[in-house]
């Protein structure tokens, strides 16, 4: 992800990072508070989150597997964005499938085995938590046998690849606005 948001940056975006596990964030409780304007009632850190992300034209989201899905503070967020659906689509009422992408996003993921679905259930997971968030699935950078943090560091061509995405993604969002 490092690379990804240096190759943005030097592209001309202005990146914000947010570190999920820096922060504190309750799951969704399943509430429903939202019911009523679409805003989550839980009041913790990720209200700024998701005014960072809403106000974002294109999001870099990073997540290595865990049995086969995003990890538990990647899914915290996509889950408390759960209020974001309920007023897509049940207080707005846009009907499925029938809006268009107006931002974009990269999905990074890294996992430790050579599974031929590793990957599946995350894309899946990420592609409709985009959905909610009027975004494209722009691209995926999915790296299997990385273990270990520090693993990627004996993969330049990895380190590359995410680097050409990041600034791939600042220009396409850039272009977007001329």
């Amino acid at each position: 992800m490092q690379r990804a948001v240096q190759g943005a940056r030097d592209a001309g975006a202005q990146v914000d990072e947010i570190v999920l596990r820096d922060l504190k964030m309750s799951p969704c409780l399943e509430i429903y508070k939202c019911k009523q304007k679409g805003e989550c009632a839980i009041k913790d850190d990720f209200q700024q989150v998701r005014n960072q992300i809403l106000a974002a034209r294109g999001l870099m989201l990073a997540s290595p597997i865990f049995f086969y899905t995003v990890s538990a503070h990647t899914k915290t967020l996509m889950d408390r964005c759960q209020s974001l659906w309920v007023k897509k689509y049940w207080i707005d009422k846009v009907p499925h499938g029938k809006w268009e992408p107006v931002r974009k996003g990269l999905f990074i993921s890294v996992g430790a085995t050579k599974g031929k679905k590793l990957f599946d259930g995350a894309l899946l997971t990420v592609k409709y938590f985009f959905d909610v968030l009027d975004m494209e699935l722009w691209q995926s950078l999915l790296y299997r046998n990385l273990e270990y943090e520090s693993d990627v560091q004996n993969k330049p061509e990895y380190l590359q690849e995410a680097y050409l995405a990041g600034k791939e993604l600042a220009r396409a969002l850039q272009e977007e606005i001329v």
